[in-house]
């Protein structure tokens, strides 16, 4: 098992465990610092959705740090229950929802908003702009929603009606903090 740290919060340094899996790469602790610094005043009350969670680094930084609601997609089963486990050993069985599905199906039948997205599909999956998509015709984002997009390094930002806020970059990655332009 590997094991990442919550960085701030009422989880602060709290560990969440997840097993070795090709692909399964959790966002950096200076990267997730620095989202979270750019996302002081937006993550508090957020209802959040961590597509792609992995380790669930993002989504549980992002209860910690006082979101309303997080609700955590992943496909993997080992990685669901490791998951599980979090959610359990956390006490965010309440604040939180886990689906044991692949994203974009998924996607695909969601009615609700969110206010904050965090988008870390597998690099070579090429899930990122049907993802985008769906949020978009579907609208799956409420007024003034924010989407932290995770990309390789040399990745080109999505095309489109999204503005990127910010950016930065730790080794072979980068992070996107996007919004939808006004129209």
């Amino acid at each position: 098992m590997n094991e990442v740290r919550i960085i701030g919060g009422k989880w602060k340094r709290r560990k969440l465990a997840f097993p070795n899996r090709t692909g399964l790469r959790p966002t950096p602790d200076r990267v997730r610092e620095t989202l979270f610094n750019w996302l002081i005043h937006d993550v508090v009350e957020a209802r959040c959705l961590d597509l792609f969670a992995g380790s669930g680094a993002l989504g549980f930084e992002a209860l910690s740090r006082g979101a309303q609601h997080t609700t955590f997609v992943e496909r993997d089963p080992s990685v669901v229950r490791s998951l599980t486990a979090s959610q359990a050993r956390l006490g965010a069985t309440v604040g939180s929802t886990l689906v044991h599905s692949a994203a974009v199906p998924w996607l695909r039948r969601q009615h609700q908003t969110w206010d904050l997205v965090f988008l870390d599909p597998p690099y070579r999956s090429h899930q990122l702009v049907p993802v985008l998509r769906i949020l978009l015709e579907n609208e799956l984002l409420a007024p003034g929603a924010l989407l932290a997009v995770d990309l390789p390094a040399r990745g080109a930002p999505p095309t489109g009606p999204w503005r990127v806020l910010k950016r930065t970059r730790a080794g072979d990655a980068q992070l996107l903090l996007m919004e939808l332009n006004a129209v």
